[in-house]
């Protein structure tokens, strides 16, 4: 289960929600290292179900399979992005893997300096995928706090958070220690500690066999 990674390298977040022209909703801009156009990343492996090119080209992004929240929610999600300036390379159905570039910042639409604005809806696409809050502008259907949603790693590189506390990704390091079997073979055995999800390196002709005790 895949855990949802803030889309971009640097956090400066220019705009939170409740603020501004993000009134009624829980959007945030984020206008990444400088004022360059910087890369924006999948968050969580997903399906493109929108494009909306009339405003500030939006993209929703459905994830494929259920993710698990900071928060600890484990639920679909979708997240839509606005102001890449051509999303001409992008189509409905299109998959993104975890990671991948596949947006950028812009000033499409009503924006003043490259960022993009990014808002977290829980669940599945929905309906048209949003909708007009009571404070006039567009939001996501069912709008979450991205701080509940979107996890940081070790590539994430903080500058402004706006104040919103962030959950990080663990990344300690589980030793495997060696166990004898026989006479014949030394084995390492690794007992996962928990339901997660594990990184190892493997050199060229070694085995890995994963056993269930259940």
């Amino acid at each position: 289960m895949e855990k949802p990674i803030f889309p971009m390298e640097y956090i400066r977040i220019t705009q939170g929600y409740n603020e501004g022209t993000h009134m009624g909703s829980y959007a945030i801009d984020n206008a990444g290292k400088d004022t360059s156009i910087s890369d924006v990343k999948a968050p969580f492996t997903g399906v493109i179900k929108k494009i909306y090119q009339n405003d500030a080209n939006e993209v929703w992004l459905e994830s494929k399979e259920i993710v698990e929240y900071p928060d600890g929610t484990k639920d679909y999600m979708t997240i839509m992005f606005a102001h890449d300036n051509d999303v001409n390379d992008l189509f409905v159905g299109k998959v993104i893997k975890q990671n991948d570039t596949f947006y950028h910042e812009g000033t499409k639409g009503n924006a003043t300096g490259n960022h993009c604005h990014f808002e977290c809806g829980k669940g599945k696409f929905t309906d048209n995928g949003w909708h007009k809050n009571n404070s006039g502008y567009w939001s996501i259907n069912n709008g979450k706090k991205p701080e509940d949603c979107l996890w940081l790693n070790d590539k994430n590189i903080i500058i402004d958070t706006h104040g919103y506390k962030f959950k990080k990704i663990s990344t300690e390091t589980v030793e495997i220690k060696p166990v004898v079997t026989d006479n014949k073979k030394n084995e390492k055995i690794f007992i996962a500690p928990k339901t997660d999800l594990y990184g190892v390196y493997l050199k060229e002709k070694q085995e890995l066999v994963i056993k269930s005790t259940k």
